[in-house]
């Protein structure tokens, strides 16, 4: 591309030279001529005149008369009707001269000859500086044209490594405008494009590993309770109970997949129903019974029973899953689960006995990567997520003992 933009640039300017160098060489010489020509035919009605007025005055017509009018290089001749010539100078040698003849009212003729070698040396030396101005004139466009086409060729460069990078996977923008209206605008674009992108690989990412942290408990809550199921194999009754149980969690793990994704595509998705809180509480209680009577902890229930709440059961019994599990990791003693009304809301608090959090955490428990202790730190920031895009929101009520307080929508009919 910058040999083409410095070929073209320099096409133009060697047209531009040619078309305006040639005609003006050619007025040039044809000035420097006509110049001269004009002071030979000058020379010639000047001698003419001295001839008249010496002829007028009976005097005689010698070479000493109109010496004075003779430049060097030029060659005068009188001619005097019944005089011998007279002349005056060295005549030029050559065909090429400039020579002029004037006559007088007594019939005298005089001639003026001139080389033409000053004459061809002025031109040659015109031509000559007229042919520096035009080399310049190329050299300074050759200048101007690598310079241009670097101008223009580093952006193209920046743009396609752009673009190769967005292809690598590197989505960084990189700001750059050029002072080209097309060059910042295509800029603009792969700008914005790179933005997109990069948010787009952060969404799946924050996905990933939303999903990785959401579901590893739920399975880990279903391999025990198959464990118990191969334990109990010899009672059918047990056996059929802990395998309806089972299917029960393997339910709740898809909706908490479908939510996550739904989450991802729509945090705005409406899919708030009513439903009875006691149906999840208990869907918890069993569910977590197995890993509580493992580490030897109990969960306790409290408050209100019979509520009926505004939400997404899958949606709730996760958040609480969270909320039990964090108790697990970072708690002590009995696990409270209590349910409170507060206003048009109804309130489910978790709390245990344990240390509580840390005061230089408080609320940032809830920020990503953020945690007191070896874990995540994403299982209450997608709790606080999946709480907030069903229309609940999830609090810190208490650093010590910790208290965690999902607020829900209450039902009209409750």
């Amino acid at each position: 591309m910058k040999r083409r933009m410095i070929n073209s640039l320099l096409g133009v300017v060697l047209v531009v030279v040619v078309v305006f160098c040639v005609p003006l060489a050619l007025v040039e010489k044809r000035t420097i001529v006509s110049s001269a020509q004009d002071r030979v035919d000058a020379a010639a009605v000047r001698v003419l005149a001295l001839v008249e007025s010496r002829l007028a005055a009976g005097e005689p017509v010698t070479g000493r008369a109109f010496e004075s009018q003779v430049t060097e290089g030029s060659y005068v001749e009188v001619q005097v009707p019944g005089q011998p010539v007279v002349s005056a100078g060295e005549r030029p040698a050559g065909n090429h001269l400039l020579k002029a003849v004037e006559r007088g009212n007594s019939g005298e003729t005089v001639t003026v000859e001139q080389s033409r070698e000053d004459v061809d040396h002025e031109i040659a030396n015109n031509l000559l500086l007229l042919g520096v101005v035009a080399l310049l004139a190329v050299q300074a466009a050759v200048a101007l044209a690598v310079w241009q086409a670097k101008r223009l060729a580093r952006p193209l460069t920046d743009l396609a490594e752009t673009a190769e990078r967005l292809g690598s996977g590197d989505p960084r923008p990189r700001d750059r405008r050029y002072g080209v209206p097309e060059l910042d605008r295509v800029a603009e674009v792969l700008d914005t494009s790179a933005e997109r992108i990069a948010r787009m690989l952060t969404a799946e990412r924050r996905l990933a590993a939303d999903a990785s942290h959401q579901l590893r408990t739920p399975l880990t809550a279903l391999s025990m309770r198959l464990e118990e199921i191969t334990a109990l194999a010899e009672d059918p009754e047990t056996v059929k109970e802990e395998a309806t149980i089972a299917l029960q969690q393997v339910e709740r793990l898809t909706d908490v997949v479908q939510r996550l994704l739904t989450t991802q595509r729509d945090p705005r998705s409406p899919t708030a129903v009513a439903f009875d809180l006691d149906e999840v509480i208990k869907q918890q209680v069993e569910e977590w019974g197995p890993t509580l009577r493992e580490q030897g902890r109990v969960l306790s229930l409290e408050g209100l029973h019979g509520v009926t709440a505004v939400g997404t059961p899958g949606t709730v019994a996760q958040v609480l899953a969270t909320l039990i599990e964090n108790s697990l990791m970072h708690g002590a003693g009995t696990i409270t689960l209590r349910v409170r009304p507060s206003g048009t809301s109804v309130v489910i608090e978790v709390q245990d006995q344990g240390t509580g959090v840390p005061p230089d955490l408080g609320n940032r428990v809830f920020e990503r990567a953020v945690s007191g202790r070896n874990s995540t730190g994403i299982g209450l920031a997608v709790a606080r997520d999946l709480a907030e895009a069903d229309g609940g929101r999830l609090e810190l009520l208490s650093l010590k003992p910790a208290v965690f307080a999902l607020f829900l929508g209450r039902s009209h009919e409750d």
